[in-house]
């Protein structure tokens, strides 16, 4: 039997290609097996978008993952488990595994799961992880905006349906980037207009990417924003 192949998960970074690190463009171009996460059958992720560029998928083995979007325990313990598998059987041929997820590896991502059930199933699996750029870092470039100076504050906080906890937030950081606002962005517009913070803040989507869109608050009445959507405060 060949020895175990490496897991590798790489930040991709935001959704600027030029946005990978040079150590993430060679394990790309080593690795025989680039894994990435979809969500329907024959889609492409985000992540795989970003790297696009950087791969020949007639030299590579392109392993697509399905993660359900569902809340079922079930169905995602089912759906992870064949994922876990489906890398296990390569890594089991000798092969490396590039898994690419869009931002940092290791901060709200889809293969910090991955990791944790390999680890479980297969504690014998290698498995090295390499930083990348996140959207929390990319919009505030991008934006020109300075999160935190000195002694001040800055927080990176999912944005949820809980008005005294987002109000809370909001008087302890002096710089705040609100990931996943789009599903509660009625409260946070809301919040901002009560604490007179409405000139103190930017949305935007899909950060540094071809389909970047920056959108004042005053443009967002009615607004279906997309997932990939972050506020930036800066009080």
């Amino acid at each position: 039997m060949n020895n175990l192949g490496t897991l590798y998960g790489l930040g991709v970074g935001p959704g600027d290609p030029e946005l990978i690190t040079v150590k993430a463009f060679r394990i790309i171009q080593e690795s025989p097996v680039i894994a990435y996460p979809k969500k329907l059958k024959g889609s492409k992720s985000y992540a795989h978008r970003i790297v696009d560029v950087y791969i020949n998928p007639e030299e590579k083995e392109m392993l697509g993952l399905v993660f359900p979007m569902t809340k079922d325990e079930e169905t995602l313990a089912r759906e992870w488990k064949k994922s876990v598998e489906a890398v296990y059987e390569k890594l089991a041929e000798g092969k490396d595994v590039a898994f690419v997820t869009e931002g940092d590896p290791m901060l709200f991502s889809t293969f910090i799961h991955m990791m944790k059930l390999m680890r479980k199933l297969h504690p014998e699996v290698e498995i090295l992880t390499v930083p990348g750029i996140s959207s929390f870092n990319g919009s505030a470039n991008r934006l020109g905006i300075a999160l935190a100076d000195g002694d001040e504050h800055v927080a990176m906080i999912p944005a949820q349906d809980d008005y005294d906890m987002m109000k809370k937030a909001l008087e302890d950081h002096d710089g705040i980037v609100f990931i996943k606002v789009a599903k509660v962005l009625d409260l946070m517009l809301g919040l901002l207009k009560e604490m007179d913070l409405w000139d103190k803040a930017v949305v935007v989507t899909k950060v540094t990417s071809d389909e970047e869109i920056i959108w004042q608050l005053d443009e967002l009445e009615g607004v279906e924003l997309n997932y990939l959507s972050l506020m930036v405060v800066r009080k």
